[in-house]
């Protein structure tokens, strides 16, 4: 079964049949379901639920086939991770403005999967930081430098005031983003979230009439 991509491109994990039974499957076919059991066991019941052997268990291979790819537990989350955004690329973030931008957050995040996703990797900032930075590497890197670029573009435009930061403004979505994953429910629709968004913007000087150029006197 082929992966399944959200709106910016993401590549969401491919749940392993329960009736799978313990044995030598193909190669790509065990790494795919080995990797999709420790990414649901994570999202499900956060990094405690995720032991080798409940991976195995899940995914209807022995430990050993688990061991002999992944010599241990954050060895195997990490990959996890990096798996969900492999097909995640940079071309897919770049918005030519601040609205095509939000509704591409607003379709991920309106997603209760993904919005489960982030709340874990973030949980494990303390005790295993390896899992965010597997994230960042993968996948927010890229999306960070597409959103400066993006309120760059606005700012130059006349949609944002002329002094506004947008190193600051990204930190400002950032902690909004965070805000709205741990106080609203996941039922939240898209539509919800692009509002929220827009509306943090509006507090710092978004401007959403349509950015007129002046003529230039001869």
């Amino acid at each position: 079964m082929k992966p399944d991509k959200d709106p910016e491109g993401h590549a969401l994990a491919v749940s392993a049949p329960s009736t799978r039974t313990p044995g030598r499957p193909r190669s790509r076919e065990a790494d795919e379901a080995i990797l999709a059991a420790a990414l649901d066991l994570l999202i499900e019941g956060g990094v405690g639920s995720a032991s080798i052997e409940q991976v195995a268990r899940r995914a209807g291979v022995t430990r050993a086939t688990v061991y002999r790819r992944f010599p241990a537990l954050t060895d195997l989350l990490v990959r996890a991770v990096e798996w969900e955004y492999r097909d995640v690329a940079p071309s897919s973030m770049d918005w030519p403005d601040i609205d095509s931008m939000v509704t591409a957050w607003a379709d991920h995040l309106g997603k209760p999967r993904a919005r489960k996703l982030i709340r874990r990797l973030y949980g494990t900032v303390d005790d295993l930081p390896e899992l965010l930075h597997a994230y960042q590497k993968a996948h927010g890197t890229h999306r960070s430098l597409a959103v400066r670029t993006t309120l760059e573009r606005a700012r130059a435009a006349g949609q944002l005031p002329p002094d506004s930061d947008p190193e600051i403004l990204q930190q400002l979505l950032g902690g909004a983003a965070l805000q709205h994953l741990a106080a609203r429910p996941d039922t939240t629709g898209a539509e919800e979230v692009k509002a929220y968004f827009l509306a943090v913007l509006g507090q710092v000087g978004l401007s959403t009439a349509p950015v007129t150029r002046r003529r230039t006197p001869r």
